[in-house]
């Protein structure tokens, strides 16, 4: 099949006859096979993109929990900034509601070694498992204390 060989030579150009071959609804020339691969992928991608945020939140939470003597407007404007950017993700992406639990644990082991990275905390001092919610988490109003 020549949109196989296509696939692997050239991205771009394959990705521009595939389109081309969908909106003509010529199915049996498209590269169901591929298509459908770089469509999951897309969806695993959006996925990370969840974790990556969610490390991020989680991991300005715990310095802002444990070093509150380096709170600053930096870090008060970055955490509301990832809050934003996680609402905005979930709800472009509603059904990754469905992971989010995995997501956050995933995130969570992540964050809390980054935290233990960038503080100079044993890793010990931060929590086994995340304390706190979602909701939590994604409030406002919500500025973690020890």
């Amino acid at each position: 099949m020549m949109s196989s060989a296509l696939y692997d030579r050239d991205f771009y150009a394959w990705t521009t006859e595939q389109a081309g071959l969908l909106r003509a609804g010529k199915l049996s020339e498209a590269d169901l096979e591929h298509i459908a691969e770089e469509i999951e992928s897309m969806g695993k991608s959006e996925k990370r993109e969840l974790i990556s945020r969610l490390t991020v939140l989680l991991l300005h939470l715990l310095k802002w929990e444990f070093q509150p003597m380096r709170r600053g407007a930096s870090w008060r404007l970055s955490i509301a900034n990832t809050r934003d950017a996680l609402t905005d993700h979930m709800a472009d992406n509603p059904s990754l509601q469905s992971v989010l639990e995995a997501s956050i644990d995933t995130a969570y082991r992540r964050a809390r070694r980054d935290a233990a990275l960038e503080t100079g905390l044993a890793e010990s001092t931060f929590p086994a498992s995340c304390p706190w919610s979602f909701g939590q988490m994604m409030a406002e109003d919500f500025w973690p204390e020890v």
